[in-house]
């Protein structure tokens, strides 16, 4: 038998779960913070640096991944192969975008949120650009490698409790940010995208929901995204009302409301991922290999 073309077997703490969660944010967040710092050095104005940051920093993200698994683990990078990956990403912005509608509907019917005006399509465009060059790179971290590998350690549902309570409170650092907001990211955007993954197996549809969710919010609504600063969008609007129903500064992310809707998708998505035998169970209740 040739064995010329087999892998060479890694060293054993580099198996080791968390030493590959380091390794693994290391070599994803890396190559991006350096195509930040060095767009940010252009002088150019902020649409342009926008329009280079979108255009670079997902194919950056991805290949740094796609390099970290192959080399780690061994294997191909099914988690972002592309049959059907079209499908998963027209699917997943489906489902941001009517979230974000509903959370809007139900609050404007509760007198909370009011169209004041409209924007201008050039409003739009650096909303899109900052949702299309981050939501790849914050999902390639967060459920790619964060969750996923945890998960391979502890089991799906501590991977999922873990990796919501760190995304929900590394929002903590936004400008507007409150605990209550961070609190309510963790519940629905945390819980809801790792449950994406658990039930695909795949990026695709975490990508797609998160970018159409950012999108909405900022380019469509004007609404304050995580209690950033927000930008002007297609529609002119205003919040009203107590802070537990409008999220106040931080955004209907911070909205009962929201958290409400996230959670209902949450406990979907985690259904179809048991019915689809896609939990993993945490290691003391897997089987144990026999020896031979």
């Amino acid at each position: 038998m040739n064995t010329a073309s087999r892998p060479k077997p890694l060293p054993a703490f580099i198996r080791l779960p968390f030493v590959r969660l380091f390794l693994g944010l290391f070599a994803v967040i890396l190559p991006v913070v350096a195509v930040q710092l060095a767009v940010s050095a252009l002088p150019l104005d902020r649409l342009f640096k926008n329009l280079f940051l979108a255009l670079l920093t997902p194919p950056v993200a991805i290949w740094a991944y796609s390099t970290f698994v192959r080399l780690t683990e061994n294997r191909h990078v099914e988690e972002l192969g592309p049959r059907g990956a079209l499908n998963e990403l027209g699917v997943g912005t489906l489902v941001g975008a009517m979230s974000l509608l509903v959370v809007v509907a139900i609050l404007a019917s509760l007198g909370a949120f009011a169209v004041i005006g409209t924007g201008t399509m050039g409003a739009v465009l650096i909303p899109l650009l900052i949702a299309f060059a981050g939501a790849p790179f914050e999902e390639l971290v967060f459920r790619g490698v964060l969750f996923r590998i945890i998960e391979q350690g502890l089991g799906s549902w501590l991977a999922l409790v873990i990796s919501a309570v760190i995304f929900g409170g590394l929002h903590l650092l936004n400008e507007n940010a409150t605990v209550f907001g961070a609190i309510a990211v963790m519940l629905q955007a945390g819980l809801m995208l790792g449950a994406a993954f658990m039930a695909t197996r795949r990026l695709w549809l975490p990508i797609g929901t998160h970018f159409a969710w950012n999108f909405m919010q900022s380019g469509v609504f004007g609404i304050a995204v995580s209690g950033n600063e927000p930008h002007d969008g297609l529609i002119k609007s205003s919040l009203t009302g107590p802070d537990i129903l409008t999220g106040g500064s931080f955004g209907v992310e911070g909205s009962i409301v929201t958290i409400a809707l996230g959670v209902a998708l949450s406990i979907y998505l985690l259904w179809v991922a048991r019915k689809r035998r896609n939990i993993v169970p945490p290691p003391w209740r897997r089987p144990v290999a026999s020896g031979t």
